[in-house]
Formats: structure tokens, sequence, C-alpha cells
């Protein structure tokens, strides 16, 4: 039995998420594996790094399954790219061993979220970002970047209402870069909760324009009460950018 590692790029726009749902046809997972399937004329069920929200994008999302398929890597690799939807790409392929697993031997994630702040919107980049009008200020966000990095638990930072599992996560930084009007915040962790990235994301925007101040981060953290923190932002301007093992 071969197991073989995807990494995976995609525009997720007109999917409803990674994880595989009862319409394959609407999920990443869902996709990848009836194409695989056909290939490999096997059932086969992949493993992603970790679920992507509805409408959020990956320039590396990593996935493995299992097969006894004789077909070389590049022979997959090219059959697949020609029959994926065109927005679904495998961008490397290889043969890893048998006990490696994409989820549980994740060690670090980066993550990407853009913000057109600016005025007006940007025809080309509104797919891919979000469109901001308030005035950012630059040093309060990375005040407040500062605030979360660390190791933290991060249930207010998440929509999960109540958790059997550990809420505790480590980021190990947040930076923000900005260019014309474009700033491109860059989260990197060794974990994330549902809907953490938007939500972290969402109160930045609010303490960088000024209706919230730094210190509501000290008292999320005590608290743990999801209402406390900012808005969740739209998945169009995340991107899951790598996966380190």
């Amino acid at each position: 039995m071969r197991n073989i590692k995807l990494t995976v790029e995609y525009d997720g726009r007109r999917y409803s998420g990674w994880q595989r749902l009862g319409d394959s046809d609407k999920t990443i997972q869902g996709k990848i594996e009836t194409t695989i399937e056909k290939m490999t004329e096997e059932k086969v069920e992949i493993i992603g790094s970790g679920r992507t929200d509805a409408g959020a994008h990956s320039r590396g999302q990593v996935a493995n399954f299992k097969t006894e398929s004789t077909m070389s890597l590049l022979e997959m690799q090219d059959y697949l790219n020609y029959y994926l939807p065109k927005d679904i790409v495998i961008k490397e392929i290889e043969e890893v061993p048998e006990r490696f697993h994409a989820r549980y031997n994740a060690k670090e994630k980066q993550y990407s979220y853009y913000v057109w702040n600016h005025r007006v919107p940007s025809v080309f980049d509104h797919h891919h970002s979000y469109h901001y009008v308030e005035k950012l200020d630059l040093d309060r966000l990375n005040e407040a970047c500062e605030k979360l990095v660390g190791t933290h638990d991060f249930l207010g930072f998440s929509s999960l209402k109540k958790s059997k599992k550990s809420t505790t996560r480590t980021i190990d930084s947040i930076t923000v870069e900005e260019e014309n009007g474009m700033l491109h915040f860059t989260f990197v962790g060794n974990g994330f909760l549902y809907n953490m990235v938007r939500i972290i994301m969402g109160t930045l925007l609010e303490i960088g324009d000024g209706t919230l101040e730094v210190s509501v981060i000290d008292d999320i953290f005590e608290q743990k009460v999801r209402r406390d923190a900012g808005k969740t932002v739209p998945a169009q301007a995340l991107f899951l950018d790598s996966v380190t093992y």
C-alpha cells in the first residue's frame, strides 16, 4: 500500500470549504476524492491537514491518501490536474512513509489575510481581499498583534460553543505589511480553532480603527467569551499558505 502526499492550491469561492459533505461536488475534498477514485478505480479517503472555511483559499493545503495503484507520481499529478476543475491544482505530489498523516503530523501552519484599506473598492482584488473603509492605525495593529502572540486559550476567539478538547494554541508570530492600501496579515502557529483567524482579524480591525481598545485582548483571554471579540470577517480574504511537518 502506497501513501501519497499532495500539496493542493485552490480558489475556494465556488466551494463549501475543504471537508467533504453530503454533496461532494461542493467541497474541495469531495472533488479530489472523486477524481482519485476514477484514476485508481479504488475507494479512497483523503486526509487533509485541517478544514478551511467555505470561500477560503489555499496555496499549500496538504493531504494524503492510500492506494494500491502502480501509476507513477508524475502520471498521477498530470491526471489529477487534467480532470480536476481549474480552480483546484495539485502543486506537488510525493510518496511518503505509511505512517504519515496529514493532520496528526502537522507541526505548524501559516495563514494570510488581505485587507484592502481604501475608500474606493478594488475591481481586481475584491474576490481575494476584504474591503475595509475605516482608516487603520498600523501602530495600534502591531501592538495588538504582539499581545496575541504566545500560548493562550483562544476559546473567546473562536466560534466553538464548548469543547471537550483543549482550546489552547500557540501563535508564533503575527505580522502586518502594507503596500499601496493593501494590508497583508500573516499568522504562524501550531494550530487554529474554528474561525479563529477570521475572528482575530475582526478584532484587530476594530482595534485598528479605534472602535476597541488594545486591552480588549486581555479581557477576551480572561473571560473566554466570543461576544467580547470583533466580528467574524469574510472568508474570501483568507489563505492557508503552508503546513510544516
